[in-house]
């Protein structure tokens, strides 16, 4: 699971046991150094590509991660008419799945399927209205033998409640902190049930937002003291084996 550094956005790229995902892609700008980065890897294709929700910072370049790799089920989660955004970045990306072919798909809670030996179970959206489109991002538990990954975009606290309320969370091994380490995000009620034994946060440098809130670093702080974050640590990788997770970085804090 490779934490891409690419600013103040979201990118992550999941590979296991030959299978390939892709979870946001950054802003359209860093798209040169996601694709870069995903060919120094030798990926040529995405089994899945998420889009967890239509903000900038998330799929801003999504259109070129699909005109450049050979893609094959693309999700988003579904979004009432009204909600969706005129953005051109938006457009462009309906026009490139549209124009190659691509298959997409929204994303209903409670979907399993697999990635290679990798389970992934949708836990978000629900399907219920929201005021805001950050709580209509896609989340989702990745289980890897006895290690488990949730990865919740930019979802805060009315979406959180809602994945506890469903139920089937408990202790992961890693989490995604939401939203950048917003202080709207990473809940306790949340943490006190997933207790992570790590956390990585997807943030950039001097970001204008206040990213991560130092009221989110302490409450992560009540359950590990392995908290990495982009803007300081660069890209961060995590490998399971199934039984213990290794993390490394591209630069130390």
């Amino acid at each position: 699971m490779h934490f891409i550094d690419v600013g103040q956005g979201d990118c992550t790229f999941i590979a296991a046991n030959g299978m390939t995902m892709l979870v946001d892609c950054g802003e359209n700008e860093v798209s040169p150094k996601v694709t870069g980065y995903l060919r120094s890897l030798g990926v040529g294709r995405l089994d899945y590509v998420i889009a967890t929700h239509p903000h900038s910072d998330h799929m801003g370049g999504m259109y070129r991660i699909i005109d450049t790799f050979d893609v094959g089920e693309v999700m988003i989660p579904h979004i009432p008419d009204e909600q969706l955004p005129t953005a051109l970045f938006f457009d462009r990306f309906l026009d490139s799945c549209d124009g190659s072919g691509t298959k997409v798909t929204e994303a209903a809670a409670g979907r399993t399927f697999m990635l290679g030996d990798a389970r992934i179970e949708i836990l978000a959206p629900d399907g219920s209205y929201n005021e805001y489109l950050n709580n209509y991002s896609i989340a989702f538990l990745l289980t890897h033998g006895g290690n488990s990954f949730l990865l919740t975009g930019d979802a805060e606290f009315e979406s959180e409640a809602a994945m506890i309320q469903r139920g089937g969370l408990s202790k992961v091994s890693l989490y995604k902190a939401g939203h950048h380490g917003s202080n709207y995000s990473s809940s306790r009620e949340l943490l006190d049930i997933i207790r992570p034994a790590a956390a990585v946060i997807s943030c950039g440098r001097d970001n204008p937002y206040g990213h991560p809130a130092d009221s989110t670093i302490k409450r992560l702080e009540e359950y590990t003291d392995k908290i990495y974050r982009t803007d300081v640590n660069g890209t961060v990788i995590a490998e399971s084996d199934g039984k213990r997770v290794s993390l490394r970085t591209e630069r130390s804090s």
